[in-house]
Parts: C-alpha cells; structure tokens; sequence
C-alpha cells in the first residue's frame, strides 16, 4: 500500500490530518510511516518531517496501544506535526521579528501560547498571532508593557497596509495604541 497516496486520497474525501493518521495507524499498525505518509501527502519536506517526527516519537510513536490511534493523531495535529509551513515574505518576516520583540518585552508568554504562536508564524496564520498576542497583558514586574505595546502597534500597522486586511486587525490595533499610550503614561 502506498501511504502517502492512500493519506491524499483521504485528505480529498474530507478527512483530517489526525483522522487521516488515525486510520493509516489501524490500518498498518506502524505509527511512524503512517505520520511519515501524513507529512509527505500534505507536502511536508523530507527533512522537516523527520526533525518534527524525531521531536515526538519517543513520547507518540515508540509504543503504540491498539485503539489509540485517534488520540495519537489529535496529538500529532495539536503538536503541529501537520502544520503545512508558508514560506514568508519581507514584510511577514518584519512582522514575525515584531511579534518576537514583544515577546520578549511580555516577560512572561506561557510555554502552551508560545508553543501556539510558533504554530502561526510557521503556518503564516500572523493574524490569528496578532489577535492572540494583542488579548494579553505584558507581566506587570518582568515585563516592559511601553515597549510590548509599541512593538505590537507597529505590527499591527504592517499587518493592516496589506490588501484587504482581516477586519477584526483594526480593533486589536485601536486597542495596542491604546495600550501604548496607557504604557507611556504610567511608564514614562
């Protein structure tokens, strides 16, 4: 059986990376070519497949328990094992570099949503990173909020001068320079 053209066929009949997973799994009881096919059906380069497959086949892939195969591919899927990677533009990388300045400036991204952001830089989703970031607060004693809330409003200015700019980006950039000002105020 060809895996990866057996996964394409899933895809076009509707089925998710991790169901498409899930079923390859039962199917051949070998976890790590059924996540190897899934990769390369979705046009995931050899390379990446294998440092993202290496991340978790320890924890995933080393011993699988029949009937687990649903929960195996929910994981891989949350992980970001079947992220389809975007190559970025200038003006996505000037914007990944601001969200990366913010970051820092935050003094305190906790491990899951640094773990969701990588997931949106890597798939070009920087709208949803935007939103994401914009909705939290800097931490008030390790963080530099003046410096989080400026870098964010300049990331929100490149983000909304591109054609048609998602329309919930112009709330969340009124609410960085709002932030920013507040930030300037009460830091001077």
């Amino acid at each position: 059986m060809r895996l990866p053209l057996t996964a394409r066929h899933l895809f076009d009949t509707g089925s998710t990376p991790a169901d498409t997973y899930a079923t390859l799994a039962r199917r051949t009881r070998e976890p790590l070519r059924s996540a190897r096919a899934v990769c390369t059906a979705l046009g995931i380069p050899a390379a990446e497949t294998q440092r993202r497959l290496d991340d978790c086949y320890d924890a995933l892939l080393a011993n699988p328990r029949p009937g687990t195969e649903n929960d195996t591919g929910e994981l891989l899927e949350a992980l970001g094992v079947f992220d389809i990677p975007k190559t970025p533009d200038d003006r996505d990388l000037a914007v990944i570099e601001l969200f990366l300045t913010a970051i820092d400036a935050h003094g305190s991204i906790r491990a899951g949503h640094q773990h969701g952001l990588t997931r949106w830089f890597t798939t070009g989703n920087l709208t949803t990173a935007y939103l994401s970031l914009t909705a939290t607060q800097p931490h008030p004693t390790t963080g530099d909020p003046t410096h989080y809330w400026t870098t964010l409003t300049t990331a929100g200015e490149l983000l909304t001068a591109r054609p048609s700019p998602d329309p919930r980006l112009k709330p969340a950039l009124t609410h960085a320079r709002t932030q920013a000002q507040a930030a300037r105020e009460t830091h001077p």
